[in-house]
Formats: C-alpha cells, sequence, structure tokens
C-alpha cells in the first residue's frame, strides 16, 4: 500500500511573481530615469536568480525516505544561493557604469519583500 502523495508545492509561481513586479517597476521607471529602471533590474534580478536556483535544490527531493537528500540539497542551495548574491552585488558594482547604487538595493529588497509575501500567501493554503 503505497502513501500519500505529497504535492510540491508551487515555488515557480513566487519566482513568476517576482518577474513580472520587476518587469512593471522597471518599465515605469524607464519612463522617467533609464539608469534607476536598469539600475533596479540588476538588483532585482540579484535577489530573484538566487531564490530560484535554491528552491530548485530545496524541492528537488520529496517523502520521508529522501529526509537526508532534502536536508543535503537545501544546505547545498542555501550555500549557492548566498553565493550567487555576492557574486551578483560584485559583477554589478564592477561591470554596470553609470550606476545607481540606492537603486540597486531597492530593486533587491522590493524582490525580497515579494518573495516573503509570496512565501506567506503559499504557506497559508
Amino acid at each position: 500500500m503505497a502513501g500519500a502523495e505529497i504535492a510540491r508545492p508551487p515555488v515557480y509561481r513566487i519566482t513568476l511573481a517576482q518577474l513580472g513586479v520587476l518587469g512593471g517597476l522597471c518599465l515605469v521607471l524607464l519612463a522617467t530615469d533609464e539608469v534607476r529602471a536598469y539600475s533596479v533590474l540588476s538588483g532585482g534580478l540579484i535577489a530573484i536568480v538566487p531564490q530560484a536556483y535554491f528552491a530548485t535544490l530545496a524541492f528537488r527531493w520529496r517523502g520521508a525516505r529522501s529526509a537526508r537528500a532534502i536536508a543535503r540539497s537545501s544546505y547545498a542551495g542555501q550555500v549557492g544561493k548566498f553565493l550567487l548574491s555576492i557574486a551578483g552585488f560584485a559583477a554589478v558594482f564592477v561591470a554596470l557604469r553609470p550606476l545607481d547604487a540606492p537603486a540597486v538595493f531597492a530593486g533587491y529588497l522590493a524582490m525580497l519583500v515579494v518573495q516573503i509575501t509570496g512565501s506567506w500567501l503559499l504557506l497559508r493554503r
């Protein structure tokens, strides 16, 4: 007799919501200030890409029999997320000129707010 199948949470929806919010925000900003728009875009992507990487690794496995693999994937995902975030900030601040640094951090923080809100709504279901 097979156990109950637990569905994977649709965490990709959070990434899609982040991309939608970021795209809309950047289009609005593009009308006023091009530098600020691509600065917000780069900061937002610094938040989105590592989180998507973590979610892919963390939710790759399911079930009690996979507990070790789940823990290992979560740790690897967290380390990868941290390193990708560091590399993203380093690349943006080294390669992009001109740059609006507060806009980079605003884009990053805005995507974290969308991520936290999306996670909360997903857990509430």
